[in-house]
């Protein structure tokens, strides 16, 4: 056993021996030329962000204002159509019969006018003569020329004649009436008629479509639901914690996921009612014209809400291997690899929630031959 115990001791020592030439080739690497960068802390804006949709400013939804069998369809979902193209027709026979009836309304009241014209002539001449003859035997009655039953017919005469011109003046009036209303059925029934032809109120694109010819058409129902382009804005739902924070002029970074772009835009309406179920409010989001912008994109909203205090380094010193993240901190011209926990991004730079404080000296874009331990030279 004692020689056994020997032997172990002997090649433990040699063992031992043999290591002090490795530790000395470590310490005489060549030092690995590496640039540095003090963390420290800087200011950065603080954001809230929210999701939303994408929505038309001017949305359309197409109705007919009569009843009636559609006869055409001449849109489909996803055309392009100009303000005043005809969309949907309507049958319109029985409108057609409605103005027809309105038309012969008017000219009878306006076949009226001579026979009232004539008759307030005719009551007219009658009653100059009236006059006339009753003052000629006023002249005579005063002459004693004259009996008084004579006079008194001549009064009688007279009478009668300014009542029925004053009975047949008035019919000049209604028949103005009669023709004016006919003329206002007239004019109703063409509008009514106008109904029948459905046209688009501004230039856009159909949506949506929910008529196909032979359906019977009800007063309000929808036929087609039309969005102008080039006019759309984000509705984005924030919590009622930022109300005071949001406001109409204000700024906000939008994203959209689907157009792989992002822009700076301005808050052009706040709704000021709460939902009671979300506790949210809709923000309204003014958006520039974009090819492929449509209606239903999602949308992400980003309002500044002031800032705060972070410990920065670039976002070149960062290592990710898997979970982990690291940078190489220099420590008396020795690398030194340092776990951390990272933040957000803001251009070039990274925010660290932990592992460093502010004046280490951290390594920007290190090496790939780089490991912990090894000794470097820091170069400007």
């Amino acid at each position: 056993m004692r020689t056994t115990i020997v032997w172990v001791a002997v090649v433990t020592l040699a063992s031992c021996g043999r290591e002090q030439p490795r530790r000395g080739a470590v310490s005489m690497a060549a030092p690995v030329a590496v640039q540095v960068v003090a963390a420290s802390l800087q200011s950065w804006p603080q954001s809230y962000e929210a999701t939303g949709t994408v929505r038309a400013r001017t949305t359309a939804t197409v109705a007919s204002r009569v009843m009636g069998y559609v006869q055409r369809v001449d849109a489909r979902v996803g055309d392009r159509v100009r303000a005043g193209q005809m969309l949907v027709t309507i049958d319109a026979r029985d409108l057609e019969a409605n103005l027809r009836r309105a038309e012969a309304g008017l000219a009878e009241a306006q076949s009226a006018v001579p026979e009232v014209e004539n008759a307030i002539a005719a009551a007219r001449a009658n009653l100059d003569l009236a006059q006339s003859t009753f003052r000629r035997m006023q002249d005579l009655d005063q002459k004693k020329s004259i009996s008084s039953q004579e006079f008194d017919e001549a009064s009688a005469r007279l009478k009668s004649a300014q009542a029925n011109y004053e009975m047949v003046v008035p019919r000049r009036a209604q028949i103005q009436s009669k023709i004016a209303q006919a003329e206002q059925e007239q004019r109703a029934a063409r509008i009514t008629l106008g109904y029948a032809s459905i046209a688009a109120p501004f230039a856009g694109v159909v949506t949506a479509k929910s008529v196909e010819p032979g359906n019977l058409a009800a007063p309000g129902a929808p036929l087609l639901t039309i969005e102008q382009e080039g006019s759309y804005r984000l509705e984005a739902e924030v919590d009622e914690s930022r109300l005071a924070a949001v406001r109409p002029g204000g700024s906000a970074r939008v994203s959209l996921d689907a157009l792989e772009c992002s822009f700076d835009a301005q808050v052009s309406e706040v709704v000021p009612e709460v939902d009671s179920a979300s506790r949210a409010y809709t923000v309204k989001i003014e958006l520039p014209a974009m090819k492929d912008l449509r209606s239903g994109l999602f949308g992400r909203a980003s309002f500044p809400v002031g800032g705060r205090q972070i410990l920065a380094v670039p976002a070149a010193a960062l290592q990710q291997r898997g979970q982990l993240q690291s940078v190489f901190v220099v420590e008396n011209g020795v690398a030194r690899v340092r776990l951390i926990t990272a933040g957000g991004r803001r251009q070039d730079a990274l925010e660290v929630l932990s592992g460093l404080s502010a004046g280490e000296s951290v390594v920007v874009a290190p090496p790939v031959t780089l490991a912990d331990g090894a000794p470097v030279e820091v170069r400007p």
